[in-house]
């Protein structure tokens, strides 16, 4: 049971199945990607070069009708931070690959001819197809294109063109179950990995496919009707979470002061009414048409999150609008107007770039003067730069970091080279940890501690708490659940009971601990032989000197401080 690995040779235009080596019996996920990167992939290796790959996979629940069991990792070495990287998103395509009983796709070698390819995995078959005729369309006209040769039931990843141009922005999409090719695996540039691989789409096509197993059916069913009663007894992921999705998070960030505000200055924004939760819910409500105020980005998902945000006329203007995208394209861009970051998000969406990481490369570019913060209609006309490809634009596409560079901007958001999301972390200190010690630079998803019982603006227990989160968030990436489910989580021993119920096995908690413990290690390992030292593993210094206006607080946990941070 999800026990092939499909290996794609781009040089050769070679597609092979092979099993499951034993070494990676229990892996899947973060845990799998990323052992299969420190196994196969020179630390020294070019990011866009031949001897990257990307690797593709699924958790151990993909295909069962376990909740959240649905998130798709992808890894590779990041063209953007230079180190490794997972990054995982929603949508169907996790589940088509349980469905068709595949654990990892490992994409290897580069093209550097003209020809473009996707790779179409069925139940008899992986093969691949060129597909020059998708160049240089959006991913919502990709996915229709696909759509319409392969039926509108199946998973897609593909990249848009800012993968295609690999761009350091550049993500990989997802389709959800209504079709929109809107979930994105978007931290650590690896759409530009798989651009520079002339790969533009994965095709899963599970027609006619038979899930296995599980071996011990009564148990894996009592255990999934536990785990389920569990989110439904939860008010966060009963009520809260179902109602006003993840922008649920801007009034608490708000009001701890570490809501990213005009480039990370400050942590509390004064228009935070108009973009929070609440104005997000009756935007939606009072619009009606096509809009939703609750929606599922994967099959099976009894949390739905997720909502689908529609213009004045009732017309979907983009599915989803999160929290992260309103907080980086919004609040940190001093812009309160949930339309205008709307319609940015769907110019990020469809070009295929990060809107945390683009939205750090705007706000930089505000602080340089290139456009003036709080100006909407500018903003906007800058996302149509990068669409169009222009110089100006393609600066912004290749994150914040290059744009600080190009524009002489001092404070920059960013560690490891990737951006900061929507976390301001001098009045988040937990958060701010991880984004020091995380191999994954800065990265919420990483290890985020905004509900851990500390007091967030002091340095004590800090460290603490980021590396609990950082195990907790690597336990439900290994296991390919989504993050929203930790509050529904009382007691993570049912993991272990799910995994053994539908596999046969006799893993304990502390053996899947055990797993997150190695991956972050392996992947700290990874990035030592890649050339990252202590001196990686810090804020920019200004972070350090200057106060948060709305906490009088800079941050404070220096490196013998994080040193104590150990897996």
């Amino acid at each position: 049971m999800l026990d092939k690995v499909i290996r794609v040779d781009m040089a050769g235009l070679t597609v092979k199945e092979e099993q499951l080596a034993e070494a990676y019996q229990r892996l899947s996920g973060r845990s799998l990607s990323s052992r299969i990167v420190f196994d196969e992939i020179p630390p020294y290796a070019e990011p866009l070069g031949p001897h990257n790959k990307l690797i593709v996979t699924c958790g151990l629940f993909a295909g069962s009708m376990v909740s959240s069991s649905g998130r798709l990792s992808i890894g590779a070495k990041s063209p953007l931070t230079g180190g490794i990287k997972e990054s995982n998103a929603g949508g169907i395509s996790a589940h088509k690959m349980g469905r068709l009983d595949i654990r990892a796709i490992v994409v290897e070698g580069i093209r550097e001819d003209d020809k473009w390819f996707m790779l179409v995995i069925n139940k008899d078959k992986a093969y691949l197809e060129e597909a020059g005729y998708l160049i240089n369309k959006g991913t919502y006209e990709k996915a229709q294109l696909l759509y319409n040769k392969y039926g509108k039931k199946i998973g897609l990843a593909l990249v848009g063109p800012a993968g295609e141009k690999r761009l350091l922005t550049a993500g990989i999409t997802n389709n959800d179950p209504d079709g929109a090719p809107s979930r994105y695996n978007g931290r650590g540039g690896l759409g530009a990995v798989m651009g520079s691989k002339h790969l533009l789409a994965i095709v899963l096509d599970d027609a006619g496919c038979r899930v296995k197993g599980p071996v011990r059916k009564e148990e894996f069913k009592e255990k999934v009707k536990e785990f389920h009663q569990n989110l439904l007894s939860t008010p966060q992921t009963a009520e809260i979470f179902p109602k006003y999705g993840t922008a649920a998070m801007l009034n608490v960030t708000n009001s701890l002061g570490a809501l990213p505000t005009r480039n990370f200055s400050t942590g509390r924004f004064q228009g935070a009414e108009n973009i929070n939760a609440e104005r997000l819910y009756e935007t939606i409500k009072s619009r009606g048409g096509e809009g939703s105020t609750t929606h599922s980005c994967m099959p099976g998902c009894i949390i739905r999150c997720s909502n689908v945000y529609p213009d004045r006329d009732g017309k979907t203007l983009v599915s989803p609008l999160e929290y992260e995208t309103i907080c980086l394209l919004g609040s940190n861009l001093d812009i309160d107007d949930l339309d205008a970051v709307a319609k940015m998000n769907y110019l990020c969406n469809d070009y295929g770039v990060d809107t945390i990481e683009v939205g750090c490369a705007i706000g930089v570019a505000m602080e340089g003067g290139v456009i003036p913060f709080g100006d909407g209609k500018e903003a906007h006309e800058l996302m149509e730069e990068v669409v169009a490809d222009t110089h100006l634009g393609r600066i912004i596409a290749s994150g914040s970091v290059i744009t600080g560079k190009v524009f002489g901007v001092r404070r920059v958001p960013s560690v490891k080279g990737q951006g900061m999301p929507g976390y301001e972390p001098r009045g988040l200190k937990g958060t701010a940890v991880t984004y020091a010690t995380s191999p994954m630079g800065a990265d919420h998803t990483a290890g985020n501690t905004p509900r851990a019982n500390v007091k967030h603006h002091l340095k004590e227990g800090q460290v603490a708490v980021s590396r609990n989160a950082q195990l907790g968030v690597t336990l439900v990436d290994a296991l390919g659940l989504c993050m929203m489910v930790g509050p529904g989580l009382p007691d993570r021993a049912i993991l272990a009971d799910l995994i053994n119920a539908r596999f046969g096995w006799n893993l304990t908690l502390e053996d899947l601990e055990k797993i997150c413990r190695d991956t972050l290690n392996l992947e700290k390992e990874f990035n030592s032989k890649a050339g990252f030292t202590k001196a990686h593993d810090r804020l920019p210094e200004h972070f350090y000197e200057e106060e948060n206006p709305a906490t009088g607080t800079v941050f404070d946990l220096y490196e013998e401080d994080l040193s104590e941070l150990v897996y």
